[in-house]
């Protein structure tokens, strides 16, 4: 059987097929989805521990009488984790953590003109709340991306939230990032009960971490609200974008698309070549290893969101790419770093046949929670500096500020704004005065 069998030829479209083709998936059950979470907000928001409670019951099936996990039932969860698996998470704490590390703003402190001293703190964010997903799979790995760089930049509290029965997996990895306030709570109610506070789960200042379409809108919508926090970003379905050529290996490019369709049935894979021989052995490929796969027919949903498109060269394809802004480009050529200042807008970029995104994705270093949707156009890709947040200083002394005085007064008077020549003028005056005597 074959699942996939899409290739396009790019120039035989009509500018209006090739917005489509390009055209990220849309979620069918978007208006119903805003109006239920805005109801859970709610409910979270007057009722509190209460709501959390009921939403956990019914959306997860499980009855909780305390949501934070205990000390005990955090240190059972330590000897249960294979010695394979504790090393493999080292090694990836070990990266991201080098990766992050150099990533560490230095502080400004200058001076910009005699008597004018300007400088830059960064100081991290006071509290922050982790949101897990826990469904398919315990997505561990996003432990690490995320509570890595919040102990690095030093915020005070961390705490994670994940939909129960969390796995051991997820308590293992929280406590090796350093995290020990960890509720089984998961949705939109998670969200909402980070936003604002409840009883028992503490109200937070910014949220993080990926999830379904109700995690998604409850971000949204509580970043949107009056005292609500800010969130790290929206991020929609995973997407993945190859540019390959003749000399590219099929069955690699076919095993890092059907890695990213993994993701979810709302994912979208694409790979731009300007070989057709090289397309056709990617779609045999595809259709070989899929059949080896459980959850093949989650895969092959993915891939009717997908497309091979021939282009004309290589410089057709990086127009495309650049056109799409793809969260994941993989560039899979003869020679991929010489390709790399012509991408304008990619979240993380993976060069040649030995880069493939689940290196991204886990251990390799680089973050792995990134823009969708074609932000990459204008975000960035999770980093420290999203734990963080820039302070400003300046102190002028007597003599610099006299020195800048005539260039404020005449700023503020072409402003009109009364106020701001009167704060210059009068200390101005002042030192006048002074001076003089």
């Amino acid at each position: 059987m074959n699942y996939f069998n899409t290739i396009i030829d790019w120039n035989k479209l009509t500018a209006d097929k090739q917005k489509k083709i390009l055209s990220r998936p849309i979620y069918l059950e978007k208006n119903i989805v805003k109006k239920k979470v805005k109801e859970i907000i709610k409910n979270v928001k007057v009722l509190g521990d209460q709501s959390v409670r009921d939403y956990t019951n019914l959306f997860d099936k499980y009855l909780l009488n305390t949501f934070q996990l205990s000390q005990k039932r955090i240190l059972s969860s330590l000897s249960k984790i294979d010695p394979v698996l504790q090393n493999a998470i080292a090694v990836a704490k070990k990266n991201i953590t080098l990766f992050h590390k150099a990533q560490i703003i230095p502080e400004i402190d200058i001076e910009t003109q005699v008597g004018i001293r300007c400088q830059q703190i960064c100081l991290p964010l006071n509290s922050i709340g982790i949101y897990v997903p826990n469904g398919i799979a315990p997505l561990l790995s996003t432990v690490l991306m995320l509570g890595i760089p919040a102990k690095i930049s030093g915020c005070k509290e961390v705490i994670l939230c994940s939909p129960p029965p969390i796995s051991d997996e997820i308590i293992y990895t929280a406590n090796v990032c350093g995290i020990n306030k960890i509720f089984q709570i998961g949705g939109a109610q998670a969200i909402s009960a980070m936003a604002f506070g409840t009883e028992s789960i503490p109200k937070v200042d910014k949220i993080f971490g990926p999830g379904n379409s109700y995690v998604t809108e409850a971000k949204l919508q509580v970043s949107s609200m009056l005292n609500g926090p800010e969130i790290d970003m929206l991020a929609g379905p995973s997407e993945l974008l190859i540019i390959s050529d003749k000399t590219s290996n099929p069955d690699f490019i076919a095993a890092d698309l059907l890695s990213q369709a993994e993701h979810g049935t709302s994912s979208q894979v694409i790979l731009l070549t300007s070989c057709i021989e090289l397309a056709k052995k990617v779609v045999l490929s595809i259709n070989k290893q899929l059949r080896n796969f459980v959850r093949s027919f989650d895969i092959y949903t993915a891939l009717k969101n997908s497309a091979i498109i021939l282009t004309k060269n290589l410089l057709e394809s990086i127009n495309i790419c650049n056109t799409y802004a793809p969260e994941h480009l993989i560039i899979h050529t003869k020679k991929p770093r010489s390709l790399l200042h012509h991408i304008l807008n990619a979240s993380s970029i993976f060069l040649g046949p030995w880069s493939p995104e689940s290196a991204g994705d886990y251990a390799s270093g680089t973050n792995h929670v990134l823009p969708t949707y074609g932000k990459s156009i204008s975000r960035s890709a999770l980093g420290l500096s999203d734990f963080k947040k820039r302070i400003l200083v300046q102190e002028l002394t007597s003599q610099g500020f006299m020195d800048l005085s005539n260039t404020l007064e005449a700023l503020s008077k072409a402003e009109k704004l009364e106020a701001h020549y009167n704060a210059v003028s009068i200390r101005k005056n002042f030192l006048k005065d002074k001076y003089e005597r």
